[in-house]
């Protein structure tokens, strides 16, 4: 990527698929053409834009080509932020990443320092949101015995999984489980030695068996008996534990909230 100066170059709305790659075929266009990218719409993302509209085919070389000048135009830690950056939940996501790449093609790592620069700093601060939440889901996360395979679901703001996964696969690494995001509609899929993150719009867990209710039971009773009466303290668990995450979590539920297992079908 050369010289990312747009001063004159006429405004366009790309469409694309949605995908990483996709935003950054997006990229290398708007610099192939002289064009500026003034709005961008994936699937499920309709816009109304007053801008010439241009799809964008994604196209793996290209994708590639931007993805290896971020390390050398911005630094590592410029493309990690490039690369977190979409996944976070930032509204307007691919304008405001664009808009930082175009200002860090200019002025080169330091722009990192420039805090004071709202490219930078919503971004930098939408990517600590992003990991902080990944932290947190690390400790959150309540994993469910299916028949063998563990079975988790979660609702995040931001698309964790790819941030999880390290995390998970390394600690059950002879395990087989599913980690399943509500909010984005995607799985994390494990098996020993095989892992992939794929969309899944229709997701149903099979309700807990008897086995699995009594260890839910056994965990909601070790839960309220180490808990201190004398320092009960509710606003103090929600800092530490916000509500939001307290749907998925089995200490939060009830066996009236538990579907029971199918039963099964007679030999």
């Amino acid at each position: 990527m050369g010289n990312y100066d747009m001063t004159g170059w006429p405004q366009v709305a790309y469409t694309y698929d949605g995908t990483f790659d996709g935003f950054l075929t997006c990229v290398y266009e708007s610099y192939v053409h002289r064009e500026r990218a003034a709005a961008f719409s994936a699937p499920g993302q309709a816009q109304i834009s007053l801008y010439p509209g241009r799809p964008v085919e994604t196209h793996p070389e290209h994708a590639r080509r931007v993805r290896q000048s971020l390390p050398r135009r911005l630094s590592p830690r410029g493309a990690r932020l490039v690369t977190y950056g979409f996944l976070t939940a930032l509204p307007d996501r691919e304008q405001s990443l664009y808009d930082f790449l175009a200002l860090g093609f200019r002025r080169g790592p330091s722009v990192l320092h420039d805090l004071t620069d709202q490219r930078v700093f919503v971004l930098d601060r939408a990517v600590k949101h992003l990991t902080g939440e990944a932290h947190l889901l690390k400790g959150f996360i309540r994993f469910s015995d299916q028949s063998g395979v563990l079975v988790a679901e979660i609702e995040p703001k931001n698309r964790v999984l790819p941030l999880l996964r390290t995390h998970f696969c390394a600690r059950y690494p002879s395990e087989a489980f599913v980690i399943y995001d509500r909010t984005h509609r995607e799985a994390l899929f494990y098996r020993p030695g095989e892992w992939a993150i794929v969309p899944l719009e229709n997701f149903r867990a099979a309700g807990p068996d008897k086995s699995e209710r009594d260890w839910r039971a056994l965990w909601r009773r070790f839960y309220h008996t180490v808990s201190i009466e004398g320092r009960y303290n509710p606003r103090c668990r929600m800092t530490h534990m916000p509500k939001r995450y307290w749907g998925c979590m089995t200490e939060f539920q009830t066996e009236d909230t538990e579907r029971p297992a199918l039963p099964q079908r007679p030999e």
